[in-house]
């Protein structure tokens, strides 16, 4: 199992452990479900993100290589 270290200010630190202590959790099973559920959020609102372009792209005019290359002039 890897180690990871986390830098914070003295009062945030005092913070953390004081919450963890008044709700009888363990620290590291507390920030290690804190981390996961926060990229499992992310990758859940990048997946939305996807299926929303895509069909968003259902609807916009497409067109081949030559007719943009009409348009440009090439």
């Amino acid at each position: 199992m890897n180690t990871i270290s986390l830098r914070m200010k003295k009062e945030e630190a005092k913070l953390l452990r004081d919450y963890v202590d008044v709700n009888n959790l363990n620290m590291s099973k507390f920030i290690r479900e804190l981390v996961l559920d926060k990229i499992e959020e992310d990758l859940s609102l990048d997946e939305e993100r996807i299926l929303k372009a895509l069909e968003k792209s259902k609807n916009e005019k497409k067109y081949d290589h030559t007719e943009v290359w009409k348009m440009l002039g090439i």
